[in-house]
């Protein structure tokens, strides 16, 4: 039997909410892929919907973790990080990924920090410099259209985009230095959403859409990201791995409208995993 892939994931606990390593985990573990965890920080709920959450700064415990990590000689075929809650953790992990990177290491980078056109809370223009800095250390880059226009210095642009707005985006983006780039949040027309994909050693684009649900979901990005990770680990293409990601995102998100759930208690992935499992045979 063939080992596992192992992946190392660098996000935050948010005990209530349903984003980061609490829907990271176990989306990596239905792909058949084991999942080492390194948190950034521990929060009671995640930061959209909720007030008053506390927050613990693990930043002290990362390059330890990391040493220790080291010392065991312990490898990983993937990196995939998200919230970072200090600017002093972006250098850090960017130390990390040059700590154990091979040339068969996949990394993946989520610049976790904005959506609908502003920062989140606690995050400030240094971050998104720092953000940019990091994606150029990744082989892959998963930002929505927020954080796209924050790190290429532009204007947010909500609504529809033109097949070309969309292609020069995803080239600009590259230019960062990842080599491929997923965007998600984009729209063709009013009835749809979904991302679009770019690998510019090929030059390839590729769109996965689907009919928009109305609503904000959170905790969306983080799911989509790890079901596209553990669709890449189980060796999809990037154009098959963002389908597989946008259409198990796009079914949680029905199940949590149809149910009634607050949209800030996150969506229900954990009804689709087995599903999302099977698929990737």
């Amino acid at each position: 039997m063939k080992p596992l892939k192992r992946i190392a994931a660098i996000h935050d606990i948010s005990g209530v909410g349903k984003c980061s390593l609490t829907v990271v985990l176990p989306i990596i573990s239905a792909a058949g892929a084991e999942c080492a965890v390194m948190p950034t920080a521990v929060l009671s709920t995640h930061t959209g919907g909720f007030e008053g959450y506390t927050f613990r700064d693990l930043t002290d415990d990362m390059k330890n973790i990391a040493d220790h990590w080291k010392k065991e000689n312990i490898s990983f075929d993937a990196f995939y990080s998200g919230y970072l809650g200090s600017l002093d953790q972006i250098d850090i992990v960017i130390d990390i990924y040059n700590m154990f990177r091979t040339p068969d290491t996949l990394i993946m980078v989520d610049p976790v920090m904005a959506d609908d056109g502003k920062l989140y809370p606690l995050f400030t223009p240094d971050h998104v410099l720092g953000m940019a800095k990091l994606c150029g250390h990744a082989d892959i880059i998963v930002p929505n259209r927020t954080e796209a226009a924050f790190m290429l210095g532009r204007g947010y642009k909500d609504g529809p985009m033109t097949t070309d707005e969309t292609a020069e985006l995803l080239q600009s983006l590259s230019k960062l230095g990842a080599e491929k780039v997923v965007l998600t949040g984009v729209q063709l027309n009013d009835g749809d959403l979904g991302a679009a994909c770019y690998d510019s050693t090929t030059g390839q684009i590729d769109y996965a859409m689907e009919a928009r649900i109305d609503g904000m979901y959170h905790g969306t990005g983080d799911v989509f990201g790890s079901f596209l990770m553990g669709a890449l680990l189980r060796g999809k293409s990037l154009a098959e791995a963002t389908k597989i990601a946008v259409n198990f995102t796009c079914a949680a998100i029905r199940l949590t409208a149809k149910d009634g759930t607050p949209p800030r208690m996150g969506v229900r992935f954990e009804s689709v995993i087995n599903d999302y499992g099977k698929s990737l045979d």
